[in-house]
């Protein structure tokens, strides 16, 4: 039986899990996540931890916060005036919003908190400083290295 190298685009069901056994994330029932190893397309932990199965195989791995969505970092969170804030957004903690960096890409934050006078920001990723469990199903070996 084959084994999935780096290069081969597989398929895989999963089921991704917090420290306290919370769901972040699942594949959907019959639906399969589909990716190119060693690609970047993922989080380098689950890139990895897919090298090496076989067809209908199952693997729990548990990824650090640095192979994951790296650690929490203060410096992405920014304290902005409401001024600076659109006429037609009303801030609320845990609203997500849409800005752009100073490259003038789109960034996704979250409003962490607010004042009467200022909105502060959250850079960072939800999952940022996590460490992440993940159960791994591989469906299939869509094809091989290229």
């Amino acid at each position: 039986m084959s084994k999935v190298q780096k290069g081969n685009t597989v398929k895989v069901s999963y089921i991704g899990t917090l420290e306290d056994g919370t769901v972040f994330d699942r594949s959907k029932e019959g639906s399969f996540l589909e990716f190119t190893v060693g690609s970047e397309q993922l989080i380098v932990g689950f890139d990895r931890a897919v090298v090496d199965m076989e067809v209908g195989q199952t693997k729990t791995v548990t990824i650090p916060a640095a192979e994951a969505y790296g650690e929490y970092n203060e410096e992405h969170v920014v304290e902005v005036t409401r001024s600076r804030m659109p006429d037609n957004i009303i801030p609320e903690p845990g609203q997500r919003l849409e800005v752009q960096d100073r490259n003038g890409d789109p960034l996704v934050v979250t409003v962490k908190d607010i004042t009467k006078n200022t909105v502060i920001l959250d850079a960072n990723h939800d999952l940022a400083g996590k460490d992440l469990t993940f159960e791994i199903t591989l469906q299939e070996i869509v094809s091989a290295a290229q």
